[in-house]
């Protein structure tokens, strides 16, 4: 299960990295124009950018944790195999 899991958080936070970073320029441009009708639709790119930099932020510090648990629980399973030898 954790593999499964591991594998698509990957990809999930891949395809949204892709439309963030697509965001981020537009949202620049239509901020720097200057033009009244373009800074409403600034205010719903803004939120829905700050949602996909919440998830990404997220998503990638587990990715980044990733190999630290797995390193964490192959010394744990060690150490029981240790214990159950030595009994």
């Amino acid at each position: 299960m954790t593999k499964f899991f591991n594998k698509w958080l990957r990809k999930i936070h891949r395809w949204l990295a892709v439309p963030t970073a697509i965001l981020i320029p537009i949202a620049i441009v239509i901020k720097f124009s200057g033009r009244p009708e373009w800074q409403v639709v600034l205010k719903q790119f803004e939120s829905i950018q700050s949602l996909l930099m919440l998830v990404l932020a997220i998503s990638g510090s587990y990715l980044y944790l990733i190999p630290y648990i797995v390193k964490g629980q192959r010394k744990r399973k060690k150490a029981k195999a240790a214990l159950s030898t030595q009994k």
